[in-house]
C-alpha cells in the first residue's frame, strides 16, 4: 500500500506488519503491545522520566478506580468527559454503594490527595509525574495509539504558590517537551487553543500539534494552566509566611501513545517504519553477505563487529538467518532499523564495511579501524536529519488563505476576530477545526475569515486525525 494514496489503510499494515501492535485483543480500541512496538514505548517513556527527573519532578502512581463523589467535585471535567468514561457499578453481585470511574485522566484521583500532601508554603511546589494508562469510550473509528479506548498515557501534576510560579512551570515544560521531540525528530508547534476547544476546567490550554502527511493535524499532547479551578472544589490550600490559607495555582502535561502513531506518520515510507535512533530497539543491523566457501570467515568477522558495536553502546543485532540478503534487507527496512551494515568478503579485504541509511537510501562504506565512532556520528546524523526533513515539510505544508472557498487539504492559516461566533461559523463551514493561536505569537496582520474585521490574529485550522 502507498503511503500518498491511502494514508490510512498505509497506516494500520505498517503497524500490524512491523510488529508494533495487535488488534485481535477482543475489546475493540484495546490492543496488546507485542514485543517490538512496547520497547519503542518503553523508550519512549525512559526519555520523559529523565527529563522530568531532570527537572524536580517525582513519579507517582496512583489507583486506577475513582469514586464518583470526587469525580463529581469538578462539574466543568465531568462535563467533558461524562459520555467517555467507564463505570464500575457492582463488586461481584453486590451494587456499590458508591460508583467507580476507570481513570479517563488523573485530576479527580489525585486532588483529594493533594489536598492531604499540601499544608504550607514549604510543601511547593509539588511536582509529580505517573506513566499509567487512562480509558475513555472512544466512539469513532478506533486506530492504533492515535484512537484508541485504553490509552498509554504520561501526565504530569504541579502545585505552586501563585499565578506566576505555575506560569513558570508551562515555560518548564515547552523546554522538557522539546527535549522528547528531539529524540523523536518531530517537528510540532505550541497552539493556544480557542474557549471552547480547551481542557475542561482551565484556564487555557496549549496544543501540542505535529502534521501528518496525509495533510491532517495530529495532537501529541497539552499543556494546561488552571489557576484555581481545580484547587478551590478540591480546598488544595496551604499556608503563606504571614499564615494566611490560599489556594494553589495548578498544571498539568501530558502525552500519550499518540506520539508512537506520529513517528510511523511522519516518518514512515512506502517500504515501512523509519525509526528515529534514539528509540529503535535496534539501531544498526548486521548483515553478513556469505558467498560459497567463506560464510566461517563472513560470520566470525559479523559477530566481531557486532560484539564490538555493542560495546560501544550501540543497540546492534546480527542477522544469520539462512534467507537470501534481499529477504533480509525487506524485513529489517520493514521495522525501521536506522542503519545497515553489510560485510562481505571484498569488504574485509578492504579494511571496510559497506552501509545503507534506511531514512534516505544513502550507502556507502566506513573504515573498519573507526567503526564504532562512525556509527555513532551516522546515527546522530540520521536523527538530524530526520527531523530537518520533518520539519521542511510541516512549513511547506502551512497556506495562508483570505477566504473560505476551495480550502486546501492540508494546514491553513488566516485571520480571526478572535469571537466564539465566527470561529465555529469558520469551523462549520470549512469542515476543519481551528487548533489555535501560536502561543510564542506570530506577526499579522489582516481580516477575519468569517466577519471580514480588520484583525492582528491569526489561527492555525486543519482536518484533526
Amino acid at each position: 500500500m502507498k503511503k500518498e494514496e491511502n494514508f490510512s489503510e498505509w497506516y494500520n499494515e505498517v503497524v500490524e506488519e512491523a510488529g508494533l501492535t495487535d488488534k485481535r485483543y477482543p475489546v475493540k480500541g484495546m490492543n496488546v503491545w507485542p514485543a517490538y512496538g512496547w520497547k519503542i514505548m518503553r523508550y519512549i517513556d525512559s526519555f520523559i522520566r529523565q527529563e522530568l527527573d531532570a527537572t524536580g519532578h517525582d513519579e507517582v502512581c496512583f489507583p486506577l478506580l475513582i469514586p464518583e463523589t470526587e469525580f463529581k467535585k469538578e462539574k466543568d471535567h465531568i462535563k467533558g468527559f461524562d459520555e467517555e468514561v467507564y463505570w464500575v457499578t457492582h463488586a461481584g453481585l453486590n451494587p456499590l454503594d458508591v460508583q467507580l470511574v476507570i481513570r479517563p485522566t488523573s485530576e479527580t484521583s489525585m486532588y483529594p490527595m493533594f489536598a492531604l500532601w499540601v499544608r504550607s508554603h514549604g510543601d511547593l511546589p509539588l511536582k509529580v509525574y505517573q506513566i499509567v494508562n487512562t480509558f475513555r469510550y472512544e466512539t469513532k473509528q478506533t486506530r492504533a495509539f492515535i484512537r484508541v479506548r485504553e490509552i498509554h498515557f504520561f501526565e504530569s501534576h504541579t502545585c505552586h504558590v501563585d499565578e506566576a510560579d505555575a506560569q513558570r512551570q508551562v515555560e518548564e515544560d515547552f523546554v522538557i517537551l522539546e527535549q522528547i521531540m528531539k529524540r523523536l525528530s518531530l517537528p510540532y508547534l505550541l497552539l493556544k487553543r480557542t474557549e471552547w476547544d480547551k481542557f475542561p476546567g482551565a484556564h487555557y490550554t496549549v496544543g501540542i500539534d505535529t502534521y501528518i502527511p496525509s495533510g491532517r493535524s495530529l495532537q501529541l499532547g497539552s499543556i494546561h494552566h488552571y489557576r484555581e479551578n481545580f484547587s478551590r472544589p478540591f480546598d488544595i490550600k496551604y499556608e503563606d509566611p504571614d499564615g494566611d490559607q490560599k489556594y494553589v495555582h495548578q498544571t498539568t502535561f501530558g502525552m500519550s501513545e499518540r506520539l508512537l502513531g506520529a513517528v510511523v506518520g511522519v516518518h514512515g515510507d512506502d517500504r515501512g517504519l523509519v525509526l528515529p535512533p534514539d528509540i529503535a530497539p535496534v539501531q544498526a543491523i548486521v548483515i553478513p553477505i556469505i558467498a560459497k566457501g567463506n560464510r566461517e570467515e563472513i560470520t566470525a568477522n559479523a559477530r566481531q563487529l557486532r560484539d564490538e558495536l555493542k560495546d560501544f553502546g550501540i543497540r546492534v543485532q546480527i542477522d544469520e538467518s539462512d534467507e537470501r540478503p534481499g529477504a533480509k534487507f525487506y524485513k529489517w527496512e520493514l521495522k525501521g532499523v536506522p542503519l545497515r551494515l553489510e560485510l562481505g568478503g571484498r569488504d574485509i579485504k578492504k579494511g571496510v564495511v559497506s552501509f545503507a541509511r534506511r531514512d534516505t537510501g544513502e550507502k556507502g562504506t566506513m573504515l573498519r579501524s573507526n567503526i564504532a565512532k562512525d556509527v555513532e556520528a551516522m546515527l546522530l546524523k540520521i536523527s538530524k536529519d530526520m527531523r530537518a526533513k520533518a520539519q521542511q515539510l510541516m512549513d511547506s505544508s502551512v497556506t495562508t488563505i483570505e477566504s473560505l472557498d476551495n480550502i486546501p487539504k492540508k494546514w491553513v492559516r488566516f485571520g480571526w476576530c478572535g469571537s466564539e461566533e465566527c470561529g465555529q461559523k469558520i469551523e462549520e463551514t470549512a469542515d476543519i477545526k481551528i487548533l489555535g493561536t501560536p502561543y510564542s505569537g506570530e506577526k499579522f496582520h489582516g481580516k477575519c475569515l468569517a466577519c471580514g474585521q480588520e484583525t492582528d490574529i491569526v489561527v492555525y485550522a486543519a482536518r484533526a486525525m
